[in-house]
């Protein structure tokens, strides 16, 4: 009976160890699928599951380990992010990809932090990496890598600019960061104009930057809103130089626009048009029956960059995998879903190559190819 019992009690342990060694490894989305943040959240989402198919199909991670996850959406709303968030780190999720939008992710993110707990998040606002949060990593630029860059296009375009931005954490944040680096050089700010997260009627902000002597204007809106804001710069006869960052040029932008996106400027850092991203935006419309933009490959590469961190802790560990982030660059030669060789610094933001795009025929066309910001040797 002993020896029964014995025998009953070491199967029972090896059961429960081949169970833990078999889990998958747990992955929460937590996105914008309804709300203003419609169109980036599920793109965003798209990208991480896509990665993830590739990835178990291909035997998973650390060669055995398969990825599971589950899909939650915020309604672009920051306190059901948040909640969103703690329920995650509560059901022991290894990681959480998202919220996409800045708003959500600043209020949610104490959250993955609380449960130590890597977060990759789609929001650019400058203010999300400045918190000093160890478990939060970009999966596109933030606002201190980006904005210098196109700093740097606008003093070569025009001597005199009007700024029209969303007033939320992501548009204040782009209008903050542009006006101090604008300042002392050869382009003046001459209107500062406020819109709305998901207005409708633009014709009040066109006409006030129209009415300026601005020799081009910076467009800096959620996709939707882009899309809108075009379409009344056109109805209006407004010629000034359009620019802005990458949500002005993004494919959902020049689709709602159509022709009235023609001639819009924009610095990117992620685009389907770029050599590097061309397979990736293949197969997304093969799996999706659409196009991606910059949100897709967001998620996809961000789901890589993960893959890659795990490996090169050798184990399932979140503390490790997050400093194994920071502070690190990892390569397309080691691990190609990432697409692009990327370098993240201490506060968990990223640089990498990016691209000036100029909206022709319907189409974003690459005018030039710009190196990384901090470039490694």
């Amino acid at each position: 009976m002993k020896a029964t019992l014995k025998t009953l009690a070491v199967c029972a342990a090896l059961a429960v160890s081949g169970l833990t060694q078999a889990q998958d490894i747990k992955i929460a989305n937590i996105v914008e699928l309804s709300g203003p943040g419609t169109t980036a959240g599920t793109l965003f989402k798209n990208g991480v599951e896509m990665a993830i198919k590739e990835i178990n199909a291909s035997g998973g991670i650390l060669g055995k380990k398969k990825i599971s996850y589950t899909t939650e959406d915020t309604q672009t709303n920051p306190g059901v992010a948040k909640g969103l968030t703690q329920k995650a780190v509560d059901n022991d999720v290894f990681a959480i990809f998202g919220p996409v939008y800045s708003g959500s992710i600043m209020v949610s993110m104490a959250e993955s932090k609380r449960g130590e707990t890597p977060n990759f998040t789609g929001g650019e606002a400058a203010a999300v990496t400045a918190q000093g949060n160890p478990y939060v990593f970009r999966t596109a630029f933030g606002q201190s890598i980006s904005f210098p860059k196109l700093a740097k296009f606008i003093n070569t375009k025009a001597k005199t600019l009007a700024v029209v931005y969303v007033n939320n954490d992501f548009g204040k944040g782009g209008r903050d960061t542009l006006t101090k680096l604008l300042e002392g050089t050869s382009t003046k700010i001459v209107a500062d104009i406020s819109t709305d997260a998901g207005q409708v009627d633009f014709s009040a902000a066109v006409l006030k930057a129209k009415q300026t002597d601005a020799d081009a204007i910076f467009v800096y809106t959620n996709e939707e809103e882009s899309a809108r804001a075009l379409r009344e710069f056109r109805k209006q006869g407004v010629k000034k130089m359009l620019i802005g960052e990458t949500t002005l040029t993004g494919q959902k932008v020049i689709e709602l626009a159509g022709e009235a996106a023609n001639g819009a400027m924009a610095h990117v850092g992620l685009t389907v048009d770029a050599p590097q991203f061309k397979a990736f935006g293949e197969k997304y419309k093969a799996e999706y029956k659409s196009e991606s933009d910059h949100n897709g490959i967001k998620g996809y590469t961000g789901m890589y960059v993960l893959k890659a961190a795990i490996e090169k802790v050798g184990k399932l560990d979140r503390k490790a995998v997050a400093a194994a982030i920071r502070g690190s660059c990892f390569s397309t030669k080691q691990t190609p879903g990432i697409l692009m060789d990327v370098c993240f610094d201490d506060k968990g933001d990223l640089d990498r190559e990016s691209f000036l795009v100029e909206v022709k025929n319907g189409n974003p066309v690459i005018n030039a190819t710009l190196p990384a910001l901090n470039a490694r040797k």
